[in-house]
């Protein structure tokens, strides 16, 4: 029975330690499906030969890669998308507990989180659209991800890091 009693005691002191591995944080989650989410539309952009766009609908807390026909005479400027991509990694959802604080795209300073969708663009030879996206937990957690223009590589920001790019 000692025995009994003792394992029971050593499984109930590891369960939050299980939990905590099985269901990540709200804001690591956001943030890995996020950069995830970049990676395969940069990918698909390279693989297809064809611009690629990662769109974001902040109403909604959601994101989506979408293929982008190339731009002709006709719609010069306004680019139909066509449907979302299948696939691992191509869509994600913001926790409930996770907003969008800022989102900017090309350095527009305007803010897109009241559009009903914004548009960031892969392009086949690696390079993408300038993003900066500040994420805020209910916790007032901050974290951010950037794009690299010349390289299309999502880093993750962390609240050092933010505050630098706010000054």
């Amino acid at each position: 029975m000692i025995v009994v009693g003792i394992m029971g005691i050593m499984m109930t002191t590891g369960v939050p330690i299980v939990y905590r591995a099985w269901k990540k944080a709200p804001m690591t989650k956001a943030l890995s499906e996020l950069v995830e989410v970049c990676s395969r539309a940069r990918a698909q952009a390279i693989m297809m030969g064809k611009p690629v766009d990662l769109m974001f609908y902040p109403r909604e807390g959601r994101f989506a890669v979408s293929g982008a026909p190339a731009a002709s005479p006709g719609n010069a400027g306004h680019v139909p998308l066509a449907g979302p991509i299948s696939g691992a990694g191509t869509s994600g959802q913001l926790p409930p507990e996770i907003e969008i604080q800022m989102l900017d795209i090309n350095k527009l300073k305007r803010d897109f989180r009241l559009d009903e969708n914004a548009r960031v663009r892969f392009f086949p030879n690696g390079t993408s659209d300038e993003l900066t996206l500040i994420l805020r937990s209910d916790r007032g957690e901050q974290r951010g991800v950037v794009l690299e223009v010349t390289t299309g590589l999502a880093s993750v920001l962390n609240e050092t890091d933010l505050q630098r790019l706010r000054d």
